[in-house]
């Protein structure tokens, strides 16, 4: 999804693990309806608010959402997660963050605080192997509450940041701002 957001970085990310998984294909900036639907779409990190209002002016709200619901993988990152949930804290419904209402989820905006917050981690991700997974974290949501067909797939200090649902990733952190292509890789086979 290129209107905003992290969309080079996820490109770039792509590129390199189907590279790395022997793959060929060919990854897309998607900026309207006639570029829905495809084999899988990532929403990139970004300004939530900002991205969801741009995704009902672009019209492409009910065009993700069919897709979505037709089988399409999606990978939603920071927030394009937050864009994903069903449900959200106090801080989504002030700002009345338009939401794809996808995943069984509620999440929290900020939840770790400001941009002068922002940390990284090494996160404990079974569904990525034994090793760590370098995790960027940048005025992240968290994930309050899963229910439904969702399912944890990691948690930092007691929190869930990434889940799963049939064919949609939910992840609280920037994979695309690491070298480490495990998650995208993941997201991929789900194509």
């Amino acid at each position: 999804m290129a209107i905003q957001g992290d969309v080079s970085e996820h490109i770039n990310s792509l590129e390199n693990a189907m590279h790395s998984m022997g793959v060929e294909g060919k990854v897309y900036a998607v900026k309207s309806e006639k570029d829905l639907p495809l084999d899988a779409l990532a929403i990139p990190g970004g300004e939530s608010t900002t991205i969801g209002k741009l995704l009902h002016h672009y019209r492409l709200m009910d065009k993700i959402r069919d897709a979505v619901k037709d089988g399409m993988p999606v990978l939603g990152t920071c927030a394009g997660m937050i864009l994903l949930a069903k449900e959200g804290n106090g801080d989504v419904l002030k700002t009345r963050q338009p939401l794809l209402e996808l995943m069984d989820i509620k999440v929290d905006r900020n939840a770790f605080g400001r941009q002068r917050e922002s940390f990284e981690a090494d996160l404990k991700i079974p569904a990525l192997g034994a090793k760590p997974f370098p995790a960027v974290f940048i005025r992240a949501p968290v994930i309050e509450r899963v229910w439904g067909k969702a399912k944890p797939l990691a948690e930092y200090d007691g929190k869930i940041v990434f889940a799963r649902e049939d064919s949609m990733l939910a992840v609280a952190f920037h994979p695309e701002l690491t070298s480490d292509t495990r998650l995208h890789e993941f997201f991929l086979k789900l194509a």
